[in-house]
């Protein structure tokens, strides 16, 4: 049987997605060790107490190949330090999935990195939409004053490997506070990929599920 067409409505300003059918939040807790200064993490946790970062609703009519999965994502704003507030990034499971980004409002940026270590960094704003390649990691930062809320759209079989990120001490860069705005900087805990380990990555987008 095949599915049924659904509709389903995007509030903007808190990224309610009508007939979600998943759910799951990041405390700052849960977050721990993404950011570079330790000190100012565990200050921000002792003074603010355990708030949610960022929150994600989802539809996924068919787990199988060939369906899509789609959501909202919703991002408080805030910095540890000089860092905004960002998600955990993954790369997909299957790495030649792509997914695309649609900025509902707020302001931010996608933090993307190749598994060579090139970066790139595209704004987020309403009525924009990034385009996110198979074979590319990427993370989603908050830069503005107020919440980032995206929609999002990707393969269903794709999975999430959040360790390829924890395995090389981060990303390469850091989305850092820059006077009235932002700027990309360097990560010095970043630890480049061997050749065995890019090659593993391309290795998972070979074969179909």
């Amino acid at each position: 049987m095949i599915p049924s067409p659904t509709s389903h409505r995007i509030d903007p300003s808190n990224a309610e997605l009508e007939g979600a059918t998943g759910h799951y939040s990041k405390k700052l807790s849960e977050l721990v060790g993404l950011y570079e200064d330790g000190a100012a993490f565990s200050q921000v946790l002792e003074q603010g107490g355990d708030e949610i970062v960022y929150k994600v609703s989802d539809v996924r009519p068919d787990a199988g190949h060939g369906d899509l999965i789609f959501g909202t994502t919703f991002m408080e704003p805030g910095r540890i330090g000089e860092e905004f507030f960002m998600t955990r990034g993954h790369i997909h499971a299957t790495a030649n999935r792509p997914e695309t980004y649609y900025g509902e409002s707020g302001e931010g940026v996608m933090l993307l990195e190749s598994p060579e270590g090139e970066t790139r960094v595209l704004e987020v704003f309403p009525r924009q939409m990034i385009y996110v390649p198979p074979f590319w990691i990427h993370r989603s930062v908050n830069t503005g004053a107020a919440p980032l809320v995206m929609s999002f759209c990707y393969p269903s079989d794709s999975g999430q490997d959040y360790s390829i990120i924890e395995r090389s001490g981060g990303m390469a860069s850091r989305i850092v506070a820059d006077g009235s705005g932002w700027k990309e900087a360097p990560n010095s805990s970043y630890r480049p990929r061997t050749a065995a380990e890019i090659e593993r990555v391309y290795e998972t987008g070979d074969h179909e599920q």
